[in-house]
């Protein structure tokens, strides 16, 4: 049977996923409805994907009478902050399927993953997605995607590039924009024709290299690797090789192949496929696999390196240890090093005894880590998220971001001067039909805390996205919206009364009846400025009665905080306090 090994790669929010999903439905390897690639918890609830993951599709079917061919599909994740998710998968594909929205075009998240294929010298196959929408314009999207690959230096042969259009949400592919179709069978006649079968001698000895990691309660570490040469089975005693020369033996105690969403045992691999595999619990992502002691290591993959920091602690608030199961900093160390196991884009450093110091590639990259810690029962607290800064030949330096605006003509000008305010640079603008796309260059530092500010700006319809250019010269204080706190001076239950008179002040984050702490931030003012208030306060009831003062309390919605919206807001001299029930934010030194 032939192999052919394909990853989906796109801007966030294009498809990738839908069409991945409508796949495996055409082909049969999905019969239930509702059944998706997305199934982490926090994937179904944000919509996005987070993790790359892998599965395998038969095509032509066998009652066709054809050769039936294995499709190996690795679904990756679009967004920014999880661009390592991508990087690794590229090294053990043969081609990539490049989505792109009909109506949108390349964003900033297409460039970053058509530029890591192109080095690689892989040839995409575009596919532009979502043609039913009113505003598609597939014609001058094809243009625009020709003029990227230029840009990034494609040679003849990537030039020459194969495109279908496709509606991924109906299961629907054509190969001209004229052609009736009902289904994917034109995208899935063009993998069989234009990707190059999975090859590598298979009677040499084996050797694979993993570019994935999961783990199993029962199983233990689990690896999905590539299998480049050679054959391997059940019961085999292999090496793994790492890039520093450390060399492990082991055995392969399990073997699995994927079709559709199901992981299926195999007692072999040959050559081309790619697999998982259980066994080696010292296997990282780019460690070489071997029969042979003295094979020679597989190049290493290569990844980013991270753009923010910030500080893990214990939570030592007067609420500490009421929701969370883990709560100690022995607990949360051994819950970052499981982590680190599987998650290529993060570094943390462990040198501090009081606090653990995370880098990772962006806001979300971190929050999605200290959400799914919230969820598996850990209680912690972190500091505000820094701009990493590097020394490099004794100048300063810090990492810029290209972002693409796209927004109405009415408030092109507002966030113009928004984004400008924040040492951003307009590169670039396009007029488009009532719209306009503006392109920027700024620092990271710019973009802290901004993503929240554009949604209320733009009254929700703009589409901001971001994709981290490189390390440039320091540019000196940025001017970001300060947010005053409104902090709470007692302890104890608040009250409508009380709110009714801080909504006045300012935004308020908590409802009557939630608990307080000395210290807690319960609110931002308008006027920028630390204000310490009594939420607690009653009111005081005597005998007399008059019509003015006794009419009923109307509070205004409250903002309800989240990790993302806490990273936004909070202050240097703040903590985002994170239980399994609450995320809360709060002033380092608590006593007023």
């Amino acid at each position: 049977m032939q192999i052919r090994n394909i990853a989906i790669i796109a801007h966030v929010d294009h498809g990738k996923t839908t069409l991945t999903d409508a796949l495996m439905k055409q082909t049969g390897m999905v019969t239930e409805e509702g059944v998706s690639m997305d199934s982490n918890a926090l994937e179904l609830e944000r919509g996005i994907t987070i993790y790359a993951k892998n599965t395998s599709v038969y095509y032509p079917s066998k009652e066709s009478g054809r050769e039936v061919t294995k499709i190996n599909i690795v679904d990756t994740p679009g967004h920014s902050d999880f661009g390592s998710e991508v990087e690794r998968v590229l090294r053990s594909i043969d081609t990539v399927l490049l989505l792109v929205d009909a109506q949108e075009g390349p964003m900033p998240q297409t460039r970053f993953v058509l530029k890591k294929s192109l080095e690689l010298g892989l040839k995409p196959i575009v596919i532009i997605n979502k043609i039913d929408k009113p505003a598609a314009r597939p014609d001058e999207v094809h243009e625009l995607v020709l003029e990227l690959f230029l840009e990034l230096g494609a040679n003849d042969e990537q030039l020459d590039f194969t495109t279908v259009y496709a509606i991924g949400r109906q299961g629907v592919a054509k190969k001209k924009l004229t052609d009736e179709s009902t289904d994917l069978t034109p995208l899935l006649e063009t993998i069989l024709e234009e990707v190059p079968p999975a090859t590598g001698d298979k009677t040499a000895p084996a050797r694979l290299q993993s570019f994935n990691l999961a783990y199993d309660n029962f199983l233990g570490r689990l690896a999905v690797c590539r299998v480049y040469e050679g054959k391997i089975t059940v019961g085999d005693t292999v090496f793994v090789k790492s890039h520093d020369g450390k060399v492990v033996s082991g055995k392969l105690t399990k073997l699995f192949s994927f079709e559709g969403v199901k992981r299926v045992e195999t007692p072999e691999a040959s050559a081309g496929d790619i697999v998982m595999i259980a066994g080696l619990p010292t296997v990282y992502i780019g460690d070489t696999i071997c029969k042979d002691e003295n094979a020679e290591t597989l190049p290493s993959i290569n990844i980013d390196e991270p753009t923010i920091s910030l500080n893990f602690f214990v939570n030592d608030s007067p609420f500490a240890g009421r929701e969370g199961k883990f709560v100690t900093g022995r607990q949360i160390r051994e819950r970052l090093e499981k982590e680190l196991e599987i998650n290529v884009g993060l570094k943390i450093d462990w040198n501090n005894n009081e606090y653990f110091t995370v880098y990772g590639r962006g806001e979300l990259h971190i929050a999605i880590l200290c959400e799914n810690m919230r969820r598996e029962g850990y209680e912690l607290q972190v500091s505000q998220p820094q701009v990493i800064i590097k020394e490099v030949n004794g100048v300063k330096t810090e990492p810029f971001e290209e972002v693409t605006v796209d927004v109405s003509d009415e408030l092109a000008s507002a966030i113009i001067a928004r984004l400008t305010e924040r040492r951003g640079l307009l590169t670039h603008v396009k007029q488009g039909h009532g719209t306009q796309r503006l392109t920027f260059e700024i620092p990271t530092r710019g973009l802290l805390g901004y993503r929240g500010q554009f949604v209320i700006d733009t009254k929700g319809n703009g589409i901001l996205s971001s994709r981290f250019i490189e390390f440039r010269d320091y540019v000196g204080e940025i001017k970001r919206t300060t947010y005053g706190s409104m902090v709470s001076m007692e302890k104890g239950k608040a009250l409508a009364f009380a709110l009714d008179n801080l909504q006045q002040r300012g935004t308020l984050y908590i409802d009557p009846g939630v608990e307080v702490y000395e210290g807690m931030v319960i609110g931002n003012t308008s006027k920028g400025e630390d204000l310490h208030v009594n939420p607690t306060k009653g009111k005081q009831l005597t005998n007399m009665r008059a019509s003015g003062s006794d009419d009923k309390v109307y509070l205004a919605a409250t903002v309800k905080l989240d990790i993302e919206k806490a990273m936004e807001i909070m202050s240097h001299d703040e903590y985002i306090e994170i239980t399994p029930k609450s995320v809360r934010l709060r002033k380092k030194v608590l006593k007023k």
